[in-house]
């Protein structure tokens, strides 16, 4: 008897709270809250919007679309004291996660895409980064990545596939992207996407990667191939402090067949002078490229929170040679060695509690290559945007002229967008002052950034220029904002010289943009 009423007991108590959770035009599913997550399909959208006033542009009629490189460069791009340019961008990067449960979690696969134009550009036609003239109805979507990650356990991954090919020992899908930015040799070496097979095992202390990609096949049947591996790792020395080191190797076999549209790709190719880096002088004999890469890196309290002092940096050599096969020989001979040097060191303080709340330097040094290849060396930097565009990006500096900005959907363009240089080096680097004006919400920075070139041009001199910006940020929500961003470049006596001023008989005209924007991490 005392069991039968105190089940009437609970079930009477169940009746009111369902009437009170449910209303007369409710039903019981408005209120149920699922035990635990659906996870087997996960999708993200980074969503980004600008609009833009600037006064450098294209020359070319071909490149008025989307534009990467070096200002004056074999972009065609130009600046004007009278031409203004004015047009908003929009971008959408869908990301699908699937992770099947039958699989307990071992096997995932992932696919971006990427959705850019410029508003009211083409439409009914098929290509990238366009596609929202009236009517629209453009074939524009755009693979960015593909790839199966294998989960065998014990730390260990395997990712199959066109991936993320970051310069870094870190999980390129399981980490923040401003990290990428500010850590390792940041992303300014290899920082785009690759196919191919990476191994990775990440412990308590430690993290190495191990990776193998193809950059160009060209024939299948023949050795005429691009071909990138990579080894790094890094160690937890304490909780502040890490260092690690790495080694890359570039086999190139391709002679400059494949590449982008009709600029090609390697050493010898417009590319080169495209990207802003340094076009290698060639015959037009068949050569083979081998770069080899050896560097370190370390970091301090990279998060900024375990104490009020950051500091990462890194060291990176590129050796290697290019040898040729001249008519009638049967052996290739050495024609270029290749020998140069990058160095970066960026710190901090944190003097408010939050990561906002920041006072950051960061120096940069490449070494530079004079009198181009008639002594049969090359003293400069050499990086992926050689075989990509791009294919390493520099953006973690807090520069938007002198040094690329990362804020962009079709046109990436700086005075200095590679390492290299156009192969004369550098010396330079930015200070920028942060502060919260609301902690974790309002945002505001100031900055400015300095350039020197290492080996003087031809008629020119040694100052790149002297950039300063500013920046306001403030968030809607999480992982949303809306930002204003302005920057000045003053161009220094290096583009005196017609060899890097877009063959001008004078210095052009000193560059500046100002952008508002709109972003939003849709998860």
């Amino acid at each position: 008897m005392t069991r039968l009423v105190l089940i009437f007991t609970v079930f009477c108590l169940t009746l009111k709270t369902f009437g009170q959770n449910v209303g007369i035009n409710n039903t019981p599913f408005d209120k149920t809250t699922p035990a635990k997550a659906n996870k087997d399909l996960q999708v993200y959208i980074y969503a980004y919007q600008q609009f833009v006033a600037q006064n450098y542009y294209p020359e070319s009629d071909f490149l008025k679309g989307q534009i990467v490189g070096r200002l004056f460069g074999g972009n065609t791009t130009q600046t004007s004291d009278s031409l203004t340019s004015m047009y908003a961008e929009q971008r959408a990067i869908p990301f699908f996660v699937y992770t099947p449960k039958i699989f307990d979690g071992k096997a995932i696969i992932r696919a971006s895409f990427e959705i850019d134009w410029t508003w009211g550009d083409v439409n009914y036609g098929v290509g990238g980064n366009a596609g929202s003239a009236i009517s629209a109805d453009q074939v524009n979507l755009q693979t960015q990545n593909l790839e199966v990650e294998y989960r065998p356990g014990n730390g260990w991954a395997i990712n199959a596939g066109l991936q993320r090919m970051f310069d870094t020992p870190n999980d390129p899908y399981r980490t923040l992207f401003d990290k990428f930015t500010t850590t390792a040799y940041r992303l300014a070496y290899w920082g785009t996407d690759g196919v191919g097979v990476s191994v990775r095992k990440d412990a308590d202390l430690y993290k190495i990667k191990g990776g193998y990609y193809k950059l160009y096949e060209n024939n299948v049947e023949l050795n005429d191939d691009v071909t990138l591996m990579e080894l790094s790792g890094q160690y937890n020395l304490s909780p502040k402090w890490n260092a690690g080191a790495s080694a890359y190797y570039v086999r190139d076999r391709s002679n400059g067949k494949g590449g982008i549209s009709i600029l090609g790709q390697g050493p010898a190719s417009q590319l080169a002078t495209y990207n802003g880096t340094y076009r290698f002088p060639l015959s037009p004999d068949p050569f083979h490229c081998d770069v080899v890469w050896l560097g370190g890196f370390f970091g301090r309290n990279e998060d900024m929170m375990l104490d009020r002092w950051f500091t990462t940096g890194f060291v990176n050599a590129n050796l290697g040679s290019i040898t040729q096969k001249a008519v009638g020989e049967t052996n290739y001979k050495k024609t270029v060695s290749i020998n140069g040097i990058a160095a970066n060191i960026r710190s901090g303080y944190r003097y408010g509690q939050t990561t906002g709340d920041a006072i950051t330097a960061d120096v940069v040094y490449t070494s530079g290559n004079k009198d181009g290849i008639s002594d049969g060396k090359y003293t400069g930097v050499m990086t992926g945007n050689t075989w990509g565009s791009p294919g390493g990006i520099f953006i973690g500096h807090g520069a938007y002229l002198l040094f690329p900005h990362g804020n962009v959907v079709n046109r990436f363009m700086a005075a200095v967008t590679d390492l290299s240089n156009v192969g004369y080096g550098i010396t330079g680097g930015t200070i920028n002052v942060s502060k919260d004006l609301i902690p974790n919400k309002l945002h505001a920075k100031v900055g400015g950034a300095f350039g020197l070139s290492n080996i003087t041009p031809a008629k020119g001199g040694n100052i790149i220029g002297y950039e300063g910006n500013a920046k306001l940020s403030y968030d809607l929500g999480p992982f949303m904002s809306i930002e204003a961003h302005g920057a000045y470049l003053a161009l220094g006596n290096f583009y005196d010289s017609p060899s890097v001023n877009g063959n001008k008989s004078s210095r052009p005209v000193n560059p500046w943009t100002a952008f508002t924007c709109f972003k939003w991490l849709i998860f």
